[in-house]
């Protein structure tokens, strides 16, 4: 399976995934760290796959979304964003109804 394809698989197949660097009890960046807080405050159960450990997967999500950074955060397959935007989706309370939706 090729590395669009297996990403594809992923986000399809779990309502919530987060690609993040290092793990969510072990974040290896601010931004990765931030989002797995956010999530954590939504009560979110969600499937984190770590880019680090796999530089095909880390090269092949920016491509998936066309979006160039990490963490990128998946709800019902949908690409959502980035840390930033998770903060501000998470301010106005549009990223808890979105993760409720999920459920």
């Amino acid at each position: 399976m090729d590395v669009q394809a297996q990403i594809k698989e992923t986000v399809t197949s779990n309502p919530v995934v987060l690609y993040m660097k290092g793990s969510p009890k072990f974040p290896q960046c601010g931004f990765s760290n931030l989002a797995t807080q956010i999530l954590d405050a939504c009560d979110a159960k969600y499937i984190a796959v770590d880019v680090l450990q796999d530089q095909a997967i880390r090269e092949g999500i920016k491509q998936y979304a066309n979006w160039p950074t990490i963490p990128q955060l998946y709800v019902k397959g949908e690409f959502i964003g980035g840390a930033d935007i998770m903060r501000a989706m998470y301010e106005n309370g549009e990223l808890q109804t979105l993760l409720e939706s999920a459920k």
